[in-house]
C-alpha cells in the first residue's frame, strides 16, 4: 500500500512544505504548461497514476481535482481525464522548466538561505530599489537534488511578515501569489554554461566551480513590469530543460 505520508529528502528541516496531493497537481501543471501534455491528451487509468506516484487513488483524485477547478482537465464520467490546456489557469509551477531525463519528476526545493541585502550591479534590472531579497535554493525531482538556484525579488514586492524562512513554500510562485499578491505572468530565459557558485551545498554533492548548464531567468509581474531575476545551475546528467514550441 502505497505511503502517502512519506517524508522525502527535500523535506527533512525545510518549512512550507507542500502536501502530497498538491505536489502531483503541480507536476502535471508543468507538464500541461510545458506542453508534453497537449490538449486532447488522455491521461493514463487514475490506479496507474496513483501507482506511478505512490499514492493511494483517493490522494491522486484530489490532485486530479486541482486540475478540474483550474480548468486544464476534463473528468468525463466512463470515459477517464482528458487534456484541455488552458494558459491562464497553468499554475504556480508551469513556469518550472527541468524534468528527469527520462521526463517528468515531482519538484520540491529546500531553502538554502534567505537575505535582504543591495543588489549587484551585474543584477538584471528588477525594479528601482537598491537593495532586494536574495533567495538560495537546492532544487529536487522526485527526491533528486537537479538544481541551485539564486533568486533575487525586488524590495517593492517584500513583506518580512509573509515571506520569511517559516512562510515560504516548496512552490516560491505559490507563496509570492499567496502571500505577497504577486501573480508571475510572464519569464524571459537564456540558456548557456556556467560554473556552480561556491555556496552550493555539499548534499547537491558536485564541487564549486564545476561546469553546469545555466539558465539566467527574468521574470515580470501581473503589470509587466520586471520583478524578479534568477539563475538556476543544473546538472544535465540528472535533468533536462524541456519546452515545447506551439
Amino acid at each position: 500500500m502505497p505511503d502517502d505520508q512519506s517524508q522525502n529528502a527535500s523535506q527533512d528541516g525545510a518549512t512550507g512544505a507542500l502536501p502530497t496531493y498538491l505536489r502531483i497537481a503541480e507536476s502535471l501543471t508543468i507538464d500541461i504548461g510545458g506542453g508534453r501534455l497537449a490538449m486532447g491528451d488522455k491521461l493514463p487509468p487514475e490506479r496507474q497514476m496513483a501507482a506511478d506516484h505512490g499514492v493511494a487513488v483517493a490522494t491522486l483524485r484530489k490532485a486530479l481535482a486541482v486540475l478540474s477547478e483550474r480548468g486544464l482537465i476534463e473528468r468525463r464520467h466512463g470515459s477517464g481525464n482528458y487534456v484541455l490546456g488552458g494558459k491562464s489557469n497553468i499554475g504556480t509551477y508551469a513556469l518550472f522548466r527541468l524534468e528527469l531525463p527520462g521526463g517528468g519528476g515531482l519538484p520540491t526545493a529546500r531553502l538554502l538561505d534567505l537575505t535582504k541585502t543591495q543588489k549587484p550591479d551585474t543584477l538584471p534590472y528588477i525594479g528601482s530599489f537598491p537593495t532586494g531579497i536574495r533567495m538560495l535554493r537546492l532544487r529536487y525531482l522526485s527526491d533528486i537534488p537537479v538544481a541551485v538556484e539564486e533568486i533575487w525579488l525586488d524590495l517593492r514586492w517584500y513583506d518580512e511578515n509573509a515571506l520569511n524562512r517559516r512562510t515560504i513554500s516548496e512552490s516560491l510562485y505559490h507563496t509570492y501569489q499567496t502571500r505577497l499578491g504577486l501573480s508571475i505572468s510572464r519569464a524571459e530565459d537564456v540558456i548557456h554554461a556556467g560554473t556552480l557558485p561556491d555556496w552550493s551545498p555539499d548534499e547537491f554533492g558536485l564541487e564549486p566551480g564545476t561546469r553546469m548548464i545555466l539558465v539566467e531567468r527574468r521574470a515580470y509581474d501581473q503589470h509587466g513590469s520586471p520583478c524578479e531575476a534568477s539563475w538556476t545551475w543544473y546538472d544535465p546528467s540528472r535533468a533536462q530543460y524541456f519546452a515545447r514550441i506551439l
